[in-house]
């Protein structure tokens, strides 16, 4: 039997496996009947995450690939990814001792080149980064762990995602007090953070006579996130038409990384060397 490195083991399938919603057939009105396996169905779809390849290059020993792709669909739009994530995400934290609810976030946007197969509409270019495609734009909390992803045209300023982005966290983590943020967010993102959510913004700075490089407090932590999505190579590049499909992927590759933590040292756990 074939087996790729982007399986899933059988105790992350045992952690995932509650979350996915059964699958909805009624084969008397003419529906068709469930032939394929979820759990073949999700490591066809950590496939293309991992490897980057495109949907119809998907290996034949997976489900068709316009199956695969029809859930993956459905499972955006009705909130499945995003609800397994948030689980996830939930669980790693009272694992490690923490608590389920966050108090304190950091924020930061990283510009991704967009492939051909991203709309005119929903693509712009970053002069700064001289880079044509998407911004993701991302709060984390202090232990790297995603908490909201909004993702706009590349030309979207910072300040202006982040407004975005940090009204559906707060709507989502109401008991967040205080978001660490880099200098291109100074001025009137903190103001006005300050005056609708009573959020404090700091603002950490480049050291002086900084040149290059150079680990900052807190804003690494951010950094660090961003560099493990883009260990799955459909996330070097953007390939998603649309902006929820975007999205969804990146919530796919923390589903990913959260399921080795919690799968790490369980029997029947084979986690494989991704870095994480």
């Amino acid at each position: 039997m074939r087996t790729y490195p982007s399986d899933l083991s059988d105790a992350e399938w045992h952690i995932l496996q509650p979350l996915i919603p059964a699958a909805r057939c009624n084969t008397e009105r003419g529906g068709h009947p469930v032939v394929h396996d979820k759990r073949e169905i999700l490591n066809a779809i950590f496939y293309l995450v991992r490897t980057g390849c495109s949907w119809r290059q998907l290996p034949v020993d997976f489900p068709p690939w316009q199956t695969v792709y029809g859930y993956y669909a459905a499972w955006t739009d009705d909130g499945t990814i995003r609800r397994v994530h948030d689980e996830l995400r939930n669980h790693v934290r009272t694992k490690e001792g923490r608590a389920e609810r966050p108090s304190a976030a950091i924020i930061d946007a990283q510009v991704i080149k967009g492939a051909d197969t991203v709309g005119a509409r929903s693509r712009g270019y970053d002069a700064g980064k001289k880079t044509n495609g998407r911004k993701r734009h991302a709060i984390v909390d202090t232990v790297g762990l995603l908490l909201m992803v909004v993702i706009t045209a590349a030309s979207v300023q910072d300040r202006d995602g982040a407004r975005l982005v940090t009204e559906k966290m707060r709507a989502a983590f109401p008991g967040v007090e205080l978001m660490w943020a880099d200098g291109g967010y100074a001025g009137k993102f903190v103001e006005w953070a300050q005056q609708l959510f009573g959020l404090v913004v700091e603002i950490v700075r480049k050291l002086e006579g900084q040149r290059g490089f150079a680990v900052l407090p807190r804003r690494w932590v951010v950094e660090r996130t961003f560099a493990w999505i883009t260990k799955c190579r459909r996330l070097v590049l953007d390939y998603e038409r649309r902006i929820d499909h975007a999205e969804s992927m990146v919530q796919l590759a923390m589903i990913g990384l959260m399921l080795r933590r919690l799968a790490r040292n369980v029997p029947g756990s084979a986690v494989t060397a991704y870095g994480w």
